[in-house]
């Protein structure tokens, strides 16, 4: 794979800032200075880099001098300063606000910290006392409240104590043996992770509107008079934990529930008979815990935001909540990826050792995007890379298919996690975090960076200015996620997908039609309650695109008001398919009223309840009932895309003048086969974005040629009105050229802790296949150079393989730049640079950083000394590079030339 050094412009968009990726910039100890911020935001904007995310977090130890207090006079001068050095190169700036993560810090007291529930639960015999003032349990608490009691008989009779709870002194007496349940409001006394110098002190209870007005205003208080010129503000992943409740939780479930929570004290403890109330009771609080999460917390921090002429970008996977409505609320939504996948690509690199247990899920990465798409806004972000590998072990190649996940979901915007600030007087490897793949200035792959940094530029230049083309809604049953009987607070993190995902009809569905080659967004209570229906399509919002067919996976609990909706929606023209009819309606508010309702609704559908497969017509729309969702959508001559039957993963986009297909092929082998795309037209144009190239392609009988090999994408634009040239030329009956029969010249450029001596190969191999201790632990790069002599025919393309690479490389053709080769299948097109009769290359190749930090630790030199978490491994353990293996570096080859 090939990034050349020029772009074809006639049909690439032109380049902003936005579609370059961002990295996420920790400042630790914030200890930033003004040369070295210059130095650092120059070498990012060479790299290709379009912006940076600033998140100020622990220090360096010994550097303590250096570090300066968050939000100081001086703290704010640099980020002016760093805003200022951005807009000189075109570059954009985003700031956590806050430290570290979750948001929090000292102007948190402990009044609205995060805040806890606790259901402390007392056996009394009859006569015998239990004497006020009453306390909690957990010892620990210093500032806690009762908030509800309740003694409950053997019979599950209750008798209402809240009359006592402000009591002082006394004690009331049981009249015979009971269970008290006592609710208490405290606090969970987590402090802000990974905090910076002046961003030390306890979590915000984002419940809470108090306590979060209170954060924002000291904010405000910061940023009074300042111009402050960013482009966001972020929130990072709900990682609040054990934080259930807030100090009126009471009162905001009575009002939005209509029935007192305490009044059910013994189901929500799970103490009671009733299974089916429990679960009832305990999705009711879900549902409220999701509300105020969005009103008292998200819907002000997009208001603080954009008061400050910023967007607001929020993670909120994680949270206890409906992720996509969270993710709706702010002008951002951004998912993470986490971990790595495997990828059947070969010999890409996947050592066991390396990664975390964890697989990142890319349906998850859709309740980002699916937010965006119906709400018609702009960017779906994502925080990418983290922990893809063990440290220093990470390469291009293996970034690539990660990336491409994330497009292929829907993410048009990548914040690569991360680049730490390091001034240049510190020592080799510099100032490092923790959890996240180095894309810093001393990574030994950083030459080679802007290979994959074009390639993410291109495909979001095409992301960014298009629409998502998908036809399908599918309804997130989030009632049936809500109705179960464990412990109340309910988060939906990426870490337990196995748990609240995997199992439900929904994610089988949608992993069905999705392989068939369906495009789909999902769709919740709240959005469906504004959509609208326009010539018999879906309007979910202003500037969405609408869609043809809404899916509602089977579900056992369902909103009798979002069924209302829906057959409004299919009144006025839509078309509706069911798995199967709901159930029941959802919580305990109102149950059998709105259980008559959900029923009384259904039965104007008329449908037969032992036919397995019928439809009827609902005034200007057609509703389904059908376990057959594939033949229903045909019915509707709603077709897959069969290019899903090649292997290949698409994402469709549109713009009025036509459409494009992002392709990737993450199999084992080139798939080379005619396919009719479902966006039939009269030209159809191929753009690289490996390389920035641009071609016709043929049409035989409206089919096209696709020939992508493993690990590579095209885009293909379908038009009726552009068309370009030259013709693509198809890679039919490769001869070797057998020309590399001349020793190689190795020579080492730049790098450490020493450059190795330079040698002649016959054979090209790894430099840590030569025994030679100077080498083995080298980190940096190399150039391999030899001759050939070829006869340069006009009419034949060549393409060279450079075989095996650790880990990338740049390769050069008589003096001239042919590209950065830097993932599979290490090829690229060499013709035009070649002369008749003799060819010089130079095959300038980097290795990994592993190799020299495994020296480092050998040697037990000093090198990671932080505050706090220190600098840990892929399994949060001490980190010890010692007993690493060497990793193979270098130029393995064979590298070879072939013509067609």
């Amino acid at each position: 794979m090939a990034t050349s050094v020029g772009w074809a412009q006639d049909l690439w968009p032109s380049v902003t800032k936005e579609m370059k990726p961002w990295t996420r910039w920790w400042w630790l100890g914030s200890a930033v200075d003004k040369p070295n911020l210059s130095r650092e935001i120059k070498l990012l904007d060479e790299a290709g880099f379009g912006g940076v995310e600033v998140t100020p977090i622990y220090g360096a130890k010994g550097y303590e001098d250096r570090y300066i207090p968050f939000l100081s006079d001086k703290w704010l001068d640099m980020l002016a300063f760093t805003i200022d050095q951005a807009k000189s190169h075109q570059m954009g700036v985003d700031i956590n606000l806050g430290t570290g993560w979750p948001f929090g810090g000292p102007q948190i007291d402990e009044q609205h910290a995060a805040t806890k529930l606790f259901l402390d639960e007392i056996e009394l015999k009859m006569g015998q006392p239990i004497s006020f003032p009453l306390g909690v349990s957990d010892t620990k608490q210093s500032f806690s409240k009762l908030q509800a009691l309740r003694a409950y008989k053997s019979n599950g009779e209750e008798i209402n104590l809240d009359s006592y709870m402000h009591n002082q002194s006394g004690s009331w007496t049981a009249p015979e043996n009971v269970r008290v349940i006592a609710l208490f409001s405290g606090r969970t006394r987590q402090k802000v992770k990974r905090a910076a110098p002046g961003g030390e002190g306890f979590t915000l209870d984002h419940l809470g509107k108090d306590p979060v007005q209170r954060y924002f205003n000291h904010f405000q208080k910061a940023f009074q008079g300042k111009d402050l010129q960013l482009r966001a503000f972020f929130n990072d992943s709900y990682e609040v934990y054990g934080a259930n409740w807030t100090d009126q939780f009471l009162e905001e479930f009575e009002k939005r529930k209509e029935y007192k929570l305490q009044a059910y004290l013994l189901d929500f403890a799970g103490k009671g008979n009733d299974k089916e109330r429990e679960k009832r009771v305990k999705s009711d609080y879900r549902e409220v815990v999701n509300a105020i999460l969005r009103d008292n917390f998200l819907i002000p921090f997009t208001s603080f935001s954009n008061q400050h002429g910023a967007l607001s970008k929020n993670q909120a996977h994680g949270s206890p909540g409906n992720l996509i409505d969270l993710y709706a609320s702010t002008d951002i939504a951004e998912c993470e990826t986490f971990g790595s996948s495997f990828f059947a690509i070969p010999d890409l690199r996947r050592d066991s050792t390396d990664v975390r247990n964890v697989d990142p899920d890319p349906m998850m990465f859709k309740f980002a995007s699916s937010a965006t798409h119906t709400t018609g806004k702009k960017y779906t972000s994502s925080e990418t890379f983290t922990w893809l590998t063990e440290h220093f072990k990470t390469s291009l190649a293996q970034a690539k298919p990660e990336v491409e996940q994330l497009f292929l979901a829907g993410v048009n915007h990548v914040f690569y996690h991360g680049t730490t600030y390091s001034p240049e007087d510190v020592p080799y490897p510099g100032w490092l975090f923790y959890a996240s793949v180095n894309f810093t200035t001393n990574n030994s792959f950083w030459p080679h960076l802007p290979g994959l940094n074009n390639y993410i530029t291109r495909v979001q230049s095409i992301l960014q200015t298009t629409q998502a083309d998908n036809e399908l809604l599918i309804y997130w049953p989030i009632y049936d996620v809500w109705h179960d009987t464990k412990a109340p607070f309910k988060t939906l993190s990426v870490h337990h997908v196995d748990d609240w995902l995997h199992p439900t009809e929904f994610y089988k569905q949608s992993m069905s039609l999705q392989r068939l080659g369906y495009s789909f967004d999902f769709v919740t209570d709240a959005i469906l309650a504004k959509s609208t229906v326009h010539d018999k399509l879906v309007v979910t919002a202003e500037n969405a695109r609408p869609y043809k067919v809404i899916y509602i996976p089977s579900t056992q609990y369902f909103s009798e008001e979002t069924l209302a909706n829906l057959l409004t929606l299919a009144r006025n023209g839509a078309t509706l398919i069911f798995e199967t009819l709901p159930k029941d309606v959802s919580g305990l508010a109102n149950l059998e009223s709105r259980r008559k309702k959900l029923n009384d609704l259904l039965a104007t559908l008329h449908f037969d309840g032992d036919e397995e497969n019928q439809y009827t017509a609902y005034g200007k729309g057609k509703v389904y009932l059908t376990n057959d969702v594939y033949s229903a959508l045909e019915t509707e001559q709603l077709y897959a895309e069969r290019l899903a039957r090649t292997g290949l993963k698409f994402n469709r986009r549109v713009t009025e003048k036509g459409t494009y297909y992002y392709l990737v092929n993450h199999t084992d082998k080139t798939i080379d086969q005619f396919v009719r795309l479902n966006s039939e037209a009269a030209h159809y144009t191929l753009l690289d974005p490996q390389t920035g190239d641009i071609f016709n392609l043929p049409i035989e009988k409206s089919d096209i040629r696709l020939q992508i090999p493993a690990g590579y994408a095209w885009v293909v634009y379908a038009s009726n009105t552009d068309k370009v040239d030259p013709d693509y030329h198809y890679i039919n009956q490769p001869q070797e050229e057998k020309v590399f029969v001349h020793p190689w010249k190795v020579s080492f450029l730049h790098g450490g802790p020493q450059l190795p001596k330079a040698r002649t190969l016959n054979t090209l191999s790894y430099w840590t296949t030569w025994g030679d201790a100077v080498a083995d632990k080298f980190s940096g790069m190399a150039a391999y150079e030899t001759s050939f002599t070829i006869e340069n025919k006009s009419d034949k393309g060549y393409q060279l393989h450079l075989g095996t690479v650790g880990e990338s490389a740049q390769v050069w053709v008589n003096g001239k730049d042919a590209g950065i080769v830097w993932a599979h299948p290490f090829t690229l097109e060499i013709g035009k640079l070649l002369q008749n009769g003799k060819n010089d290359i130079r095959i300038e190749v980097a290795n990994l950083m592993a190799n020299r930090v495994r020296d480092l630790d050998k040697r037990k030199v000093s090198w990671r000394n932080y505050h706090e978490i220190n600098f840990v491994n892929i399994d949060y353990n001490d980190f010890d590079a010692s007993q690493w293996k060497l990793m193979d570096s270098g130029l393995k080859g064979p590298v070879r030339l072939f013509s067609y």
